[in-house]
Parts: C-alpha cells; sequence; structure tokens
C-alpha cells in the first residue's frame, strides 16, 4: 500500500544504519521523512513539523524513548499521535513498560521492510496494541520506578559536576588573582629600571640627537603602560568575581569625570578622529558615588564606542537627574551590536567577533583586547546598585546602526548595595 504523501513520520533514532534503513523504506512507500538523533531533538522537531506519527527508539543518548513518549502525551497536540517504539528490546517487560508509558504500539528489530509500512499504516488509521489490564499496572509501577531513579542518578551527577566546576571557577579566580600580582611586581621594576635609563645623561643625550633612540625609549614607556593596563584590568576584574569592591562613596561631579575620561583619551582621539559631543553644562554636577570607579566606567564605555565607530564618526555623551538616579547615555555611530551579542557582550572575557583575527591594538578601529571592559563596567555599575545595558538594532558594518550604552545609577550609591 503507498502511504498518502500528507502523512510525516518523524523517526529518533541514534543508529545511523537502522536510521538510514528506515528513512530509505518509508520514503519508498510514499511517506515524508523526518529524522532525529536524539531525544531533545526530536521533541523540537515534533514541536515545529506536527508529525502524523512518531517513531522512537527506546534507548537514546539523552532521553528514553519512554521519556519522549510520556513527554510528548502531556502536550494537547500529541494526546492523539500515533507513538510506536521500533527497538531491539525484544522482551515482554520492554513492550509493556512503553505501553504504560503512552505508546500505541511496538515494533522490534530488525526491521522487515516489507511489512512496516503496512504496519505503520494500521497504526495512523487508529490501531492499538493491546496489553492486559493487570499487567499495564504494573509495568506503570514499574515505570515510574525507573523514572524515579534516573531523575535521582541525574541529580547526583548534577550536584557532582556544579562541586567540581565550583572547585574549578574558584581556582580559576584564585589563579587569575595571583598571576596578576605576580606579573605586577617585576612590572614596576621594569618600569622603574625604564625611567632610571630615560634619566640617564648618557641617554638623555641619545635621545636628543638619535630619533632612533627616542623611538625605542617612547616604545617602551607605552608597551610598559599598556602591561600596566591590562594588570589593572585583571586584577579589578577578580575583584569584581570574588564580590571584594570596596567602593568608596563621596561626593563627585559626573560631569567633571566624564570630561576627565574624554581628555585621558585625547591620544587615541588624534589616532581614531571621531567626534565627541559632550555638553558639561548640560550633565548633573552632584551625586554620591565612587568617583575614580566611575571614570574607569565612563572611560571604558568611551573607548568602547571610539573602538567600534569608523573614522569621522559620532559619540554623544549625555546624563540626566531623574532625581533618585543618574542616567548616562553614550551613544556612537558605530557598527553596532548584534541582537544575540546584546547580553554576553558583559560577560568576562568575551570578546565579539574571530579570535583568530584578534588585534592587539586598542586604539584602531575594532581593535582587540581581553574582553574585560565591558564586565568591569557592569561589576562596578552593580557595585553601586545600578544597571547597565546596551541597545542597538544590530550588526552591520556598511550601514552602522550604531548602540547606545545606558548606566542608571542611584544618586545616592551605598557601599554593598550589590544587585
Amino acid at each position: 500500500m503507498v502511504a498518502l504523501l500528507t502523512h510525516t513520520i518523524l523517526y529518533i533514532e541514534d543508529d545511523p544504519a537502522s536510521r538510514s534503513l528506515v528513512e530509505r523504506t518509508l520514503r519508498h512507500a510514499g511517506y515524508r521523512v523526518l529524522v532525529a538523533e536524539r531525544g531533545l531533538e526530536g521533541l523540537d522537531i515534533a514541536r515545529r513539523e506536527n508529525p502524523d506519527l512518531i517513531l522512537t527508539d527506546i534507548n537514546l543518548p539523552d532521553l528514553s524513548g519512554r521519556e519522549i513518549t510520556t513527554t510528548l502525551r502531556s502536550d494537547e497536540r500529541f494526546k492523539k499521535t500515533p507513538i510506536v517504539a521500533l527497538t531491539a528490546q525484544v522482551y515482554s517487560e520492554a513492550r509493556e513498560m512503553a505501553m504504560a508509558a503512552g505508546a500505541n504500539g511496538y515494533l522490534t528489530k530488525p526491521v522487515d521492510v516489507e511489512t512496516l509500512p503496512t504496519k505503520l499504516e494500521y497504526y495512523l488509521k487508529g490501531g492499538q496494541d493491546y496489553i492486559e489490564a493487570a499487567n499495564l499496572s504494573k509495568a506503570q509501577a514499574h515505570y515510574v520506578e525507573e523514572v524515579v531513579g534516573r531523575l535521582e542518578k541525574q541529580i547526583r551527577e548534577l550536584e557532582s559536576s556544579n562541586n567540581a566546576l565550583r572547585r574549578l571557577d574558584k581556582m580559576k579566580d584564585t589563579f587569575i588573582q595571583l598571576t596578576a600580582h605576580e606579573l605586577r611586581t617585576p612590572l614596576t621594576l621594569v618600569y622603574g629600571y625604564s625611567r632610571l635609563l630615560e634619566e640617564s645623561a648618557q641617554v638623555k643625550v641619545l635621545i636628543q640627537t638619535d630619533p632612533g633612540t627616542q623611538t625605542l625609549m617612547v616604545g617602551l614607556q607605552e608597551a610598559i603602560l599598556r602591561m600596566q593596563r591590562i594588570i589593572n584590568e585583571i586584577l579589578t576584574i577578580s575583584r569584581i568575581m570574588t564580590n571584594q569592591i570596596d567602593l568608596s562613596i563621596g561626593q563627585i561631579n559626573p560631569a567633571a569625570v566624564m570630561e576627565k575620561a574624554i581628555q585621558d583619551k585625547q591620544d587615541v582621539l588624534y589616532v581614531r578622529p571621531v567626534n565627541i559631543h559632550f555638553d558639561r553644562d548640560s550633565w548633573p554636577d552632584k551625586m554620591r558615588a565612587d568617583g575614580e570607579l566611575l571614570g574607569l566606567v565612563l572611560g571604558n564605555l568611551l573607548e568602547n564606542a571610539i573602538k567600534y565607530t569608523p573614522d569621522g564618526g559620532d559619540i554623544y555623551l549625555t546624563a540626566v537627574d531623574n532625581g533618585a538616579s543618574i542616567r548616562i547615555s553614550v551613544r556612537d555611530t558605530g557598527i553596532g551590536v548584534a541582537k544575540e551579542e546584546q547580553t554576553r557582550i558583559f560577560e568576562r572575557f568575551h570578546t565579539a567577533g574571530d579570535t583568530q583575527l584578534h588585534s592587539t591594538s586598542k586604539v584602531q578601529f575594532q581593535g582587540g583586547g581581553l574582553g574585560l571592559g565591558l564586565a568591569i563596567c557592569q561589576g562596578i555599575v552593580e557595585a553601586h546598585g545600578g544597571r547597565i545595558w546596551v541597545e542597538s538594532p544590530g550588526l552591520d558594518q556598511e550601514a552602522c546602526p550604531g548602540s547606545e550604552f545606558i548606566v542608571v545609577l542611584p544618586a545616592v550609591a551605598t557601599p554593598g548595595n550589590r544587585r
């Protein structure tokens, strides 16, 4: 018998040979066939395609065929959908447990390709395998025991995995913190020696008479300062990870903090000509917060905007006093942020784009970094009891739709008021 073309069968099977044989057989019989290798994949396909019949193996890598059946039967869309087990388990108890889980029928392997389409047509027309009530009741009890036992085992495995992950996470945080401290000590010595070298009479003469020496000294100083900044970023994020941010709350002028952040970026702006729009008079001039850490937040957001805004683009810096809170906005005309990235960009060490194409420059357009800047911003903002997020139409390197980073801080921050 040739099946109607409208009949769609979903086959869930992890064994490639069985999957291929059944798929070819059913396609030849005229069915539309969907296949899945895992239980969860099968559930997703079933909910999306709403097949006319579901054929499932019992032993699968994630969910069992019985668990798939029970899950589908709890959905109104599949209350009457024929679900048939096709498995190598030939003993009667396995058959009865499949029926107890809600299956309409039970077929065993090896598959008889001559009779399989006819048997499935039987189930499609409402056919149901028979099982005695007494056996069904015992099978249901056995199935419940199996599900509970499997659930307990999985919970214990998850708890064990979570404990191991917590230990590894703590080890990672400790390693990062110790590494940053260990690097800072020799770097301080290198910086000190470089300054002594620069102040040497002989070197001063060379700097004045030899442009090459001057270039070397400038490059050395810039490399040391860059390394210091990276180490400071790592130390700051380690404090955030371990909830050790100590806020020094005082009366500050956010307009002045923003103005200083702009001044600190003049070297960057000299290399990357973007237009900064900042009206100090329109900014609030009073709030209680940690001025140094707020400066770090605003500096990171400004640097991020410069990095992803093409030359000649615009960056708008605004702030509004809403009474109980201050709303700060850093809006640019850059390449934007992809929708799926708008939450992840605040994660530690997250970098957008291909890390194989990573650039060490934090000045050039779309330059690189450790992926800590926005994570640091979030940690500091939340330590103040505030919120930070990004709004962007999406990522488009040609149209440059831009993005807006918004920070809302309480007008009076309280140490330890971390969300």
